[in-house]
């Protein structure tokens, strides 16, 4: 039994410490953070993504949520083409779930064509980002928290966090349009 101690005292600390990282800021590259497209087998780099484009990343706590797919996802998926007229490329939402879940929930919603559903597996990329944030008593496990910021060869020029993480005001599609 204590044998055990020393890992959950790492893993407390490292816990701590994603906590307490500070968040992405104008200015930041991008982590180099392989996410999935439609399966484990669609591996997207990110950083290989968005080079040399100007682009869009949203992040919201987990697909087929209320403010998720009632709003976040709606406005981005009815504003694309006025995005794509201001010269963005690439436009991806990221959600800590599964390939399968964001597949579904993007052909649900009608995002084909118009956004990417990158699916962050294990949390890496909201990590990296320090935009996770403990969930686990809703939606069981550590979540991004909501935000959207644009992004040009790789190099953040805009974001936008919720506080709290799942609001719906800066991250929204008609918020990120006016900083373009």
């Amino acid at each position: 039994y204590m044998g055990h101690l020393p890992m959950f005292r790492a893993q407390t600390i490292l816990r701590q410490a994603f906590a307490r990282m500070a968040s992405v800021k104008a200015g930041d590259a991008l982590p180099n953070v392989v996410l999935y497209e439609n399966t484990p087998a669609g591996k997207v780099a990110i950083t290989e993504l968005f080079a040399g484009k100007k682009g869009i990343i949203f992040g919201v706590p987990g697909a087929f949520t209320p403010g998720c797919s009632k709003t976040h996802l709606p406005g981005y998926v009815a504003d694309a083409d006025k995005f794509k007229a201001k010269g963005v490329e690439v436009i991806a939402c990221v959600s800590v779930n599964d390939p399968f879940v964001m597949a579904a929930w993007g052909a649900a919603n009608g995002t084909d064509g118009k956004i990417r559903m990158l699916a962050d597996t294990r949390g890496e990329f909201a990590n990296a980002l320090g935009l996770s944030f403990d969930a686990s008593a809703n939606l069981g496990n550590a979540r991004c928290k909501r935000f959207s910021m644009i992004v040009e060869n790789n190099v953040v020029k805009a974001v936008n966090i919720e506080d709290p993480p799942g609001g719906l005001t800066c991250s929204l599609a008609n918020e990120l349009f006016k900083q373009l």
